[in-house]
């Protein structure tokens, strides 16, 4: 491959990577063209993007923009493909390994496409860590459940005492009802 063509092909990556910074590394070293299809299609309906990459060009662009995947980095070596393009790494993640451990595709994909590990916000992260990163939505959620709890305990704690008063004023109105009667 000339310098030209070498150089015209990292600047697409470049590109194409400027504003990633969640991505899961595969390694598909024996994924015949039926499973490359299949896995292909499926992720796509999922708004998911596959691309296969030459290690050396992937650890240049990924050096450049920040992301740690440094030259000794076990992610980049064999056949790589980085899956990309979900709201959140944990969505990713999920995504991913409901494909490739679903009922009806775990026969083709066994043995074939191992998961080397996830890239969340420009740091290497274990896969099973990043499945039980919480996507946006969730987190936004945690945070607002506690921000409002102090809240919620401090109107409990305010009407509490109104209620007491009232059930006794209540029960001595019954009382007070009850030899009229």
């Amino acid at each position: 491959m000339s310098k030209v063509v070498k150089a015209l092909e990292i600047e697409t990556l470049r590109k194409e990577f400027s504003g990633v910074r969640d991505l899961v590394v595969l390694d598909v070293e024996r994924l015949d063209c039926l499973g490359n299809g299949s896995l292909r299609t499926s992720m796509r309906k999922k708004k998911i993007n596959l691309r296969m990459l030459k290690n050396s060009f992937a650890r240049k662009v990924f050096g450049d923009l920040g992301i740690a995947a440094g030259s000794d980095s076990a992610y980049f070596s064999g056949m790589t493909m980085v899956a990309y393009g979900a709201s959140s790494i944990s969505e990713l993640c999920r995504e991913l390994e409901g494909e490739l451990l679903g009922a009806k595709t775990k026969a083709l994909y066994k043995d074939k496409v191992k998961v080397r590990g996830a890239i969340a916000d420009g740091q290497s992260v274990a896969f099973a860590v990043a499945l039980k990163m919480p996507t946006r939505l969730e987190a936004i959620s945690n945070v607002a459940g506690m921000v409002l709890a102090p809240a919620a305990r401090l109107a409990q704690l305010i009407t509490s005492p109104g209620a007491t008063v009232a059930g006794q004023i209540k029960q001595v109105g019954e009382k007070a009802e009850a030899p009229a009667a």
